[in-house]
């Protein structure tokens, strides 16, 4: 009987002793430096970030830049999102301030832009063509390079591909729904 406890005894020795050289190698081996993977960030050159706004928020921020970046002209003007793009403005005809209100109708294109489709002009109480005041708006006052007025197709072109942000910045809308105050659009931030 003292035969099998030793051989159990030495049995259970040695699986101590060899788990134990086990843990004592394991911890001495080297660790394996996997760094990052320099073949995934050269090939891309944006960052991502997905943003979810409301109507509310790009008020704020659309009304800040224009005020920032100085996008004044002899029309004073602001831009607000309710359930279409209202732009209200005055401008002086002589010595009278006249009120102005053009609607617009946006939508998202595929490569990010936006196309502001025009619903309606009037200054004051009058109605008047869309394509004129598109024109006349267009030939008289300064707008950023990536916004373009199209008169003879009624719409406003937003190229946020063209907009200069800084750092390199782009934005690109994926989503501008209004109505169900549901706007969505991309931050690419460049990583080179």
């Amino acid at each position: 009987m003292t035969d099998k406890w030793k051989k159990r005894f030495f049995l259970l020795l040695g699986l101590i002793i060899l788990f134990v050289l086990v843990v004592l190698i394991m911890v001495n081996m080297p660790i394996k430096d996997k760094g990052l993977s320099p073949i995934a960030d050269e090939q891309e050159e944006n960052v991502q970030f997905q943003i979810q706004a409301t109507k509310s928020d790009l008020n704020k921020i659309m009304n800040h830049y224009i005020e920032e970046e100085g996008l004044t002209s002899p029309i004073a003007y602001e831009v607000l999102l309710n359930d279409e793009v209202e732009l209200y403005g005055t401008m002086k005809v002589f010595t009278q301030d006249i009120e102005m209100k053009l609607t617009f109708e946006p939508e998202a294109l595929d490569n990010g832009d936006v196309i502001l489709k025009q619903k309606s002009i009037s200054i004051g109480q009058i109605q008047l063509p869309v394509s004129y005041v598109l024109k006349f708006i267009r030939d008289q006052y300064d707008f950023p390079e990536w916004v373009s007025i199209q008169p003879n197709d009624e719409l406003v072109y937003v190229s946020l591909q063209r907009m200069k942000l800084k750092s390199d910045v782009k934005v690109r809308v994926n989503k501008f729904d209004l109505v169900n105050d549901d706007i969505q659009f991309s931050l690419l931030v460049p990583t080179n």
